[in-house]
């Protein structure tokens, strides 16, 4: 994941994104169609809801009048019009949460990176950002989803690796798995990961 999203530099082998090879050359290029969600709330402590998504798309070169437009879509999409001029320290963990999903498509990304996008929220919270992901699907994006939480990556992914100390052991799809290995998504990891 650390090397998608250009965290971790890479030595062998290649990784091909949008049709190029991500490289120090073409990185920059591809970086502008990649948004991520951070699996840590990342956001400027001394910035309201709107500035850190205004603030962020600088780093994509959007201009600012665009950001702000784009902003307030993203915040009405997550549900947070209420808390639009509120510093991000006033917010709860679950409303931090979804600003940081909103932060993450303010480039309108191709690809989006979701790094365990729900560890710590309430069931409400969950089911919301479950909502949002799901409505992110149907528009046409391409998720790559992180998660340990079984229940969520059977709910939400059309296909699944399931990795063990850094090595994928299978990727199929949730209803091959739970055919083939027999029982829910929990008990195929459960078995394909003992000792």
């Amino acid at each position: 994941m650390g090397i998608i999203y250009g965290f971790i530099e890479f030595f062998n082998g290649d990784l091909i994104l949008f049709g190029e090879s991500v490289n120090r050359k073409n990185f920059p290029r591809i970086k502008f169609k990649i948004g991520v969600v951070p699996q840590d709330n990342n956001l400027d402590p001394d910035l309201n809801v709107l500035e850190n998504l205004i603030v962020y798309g600088r780093y994509f070169d959007i201009d600012p009048k665009e950001a702000k437009e784009r902003a307030l879509k993203l915040i009405e999409f997550v549900k947070l019009d209420n808390w639009l001029n509120r510093n991000v320290r006033h917010l709860s963990g679950g409303m931090q949460r979804k600003l940081t999903f909103a932060r993450g498509l303010i480039n309108d990304p191709e690809l989006l990176i979701l790094d365990e996008p729900t560890t710590g929220l309430d069931p409400r919270s969950r089911r919301q950002i479950w909502e949002r992901i799901e409505n992110l699907k149907h528009s046409g994006k391409t998720l790559i989803l992180t998660t340990h939480y079984m229940e969520e990556a059977e709910k939400l992914c059309d296909r699944i690796a399931i990795m063990d100390r850094g090595k994928i052991l299978v990727i199929d799809t949730p209803h091959n798995l739970s055919n083939n290995f027999g029982g829910n998504l929990e008990k195929v990891y459960l078995s394909l990961t003992e000792g």
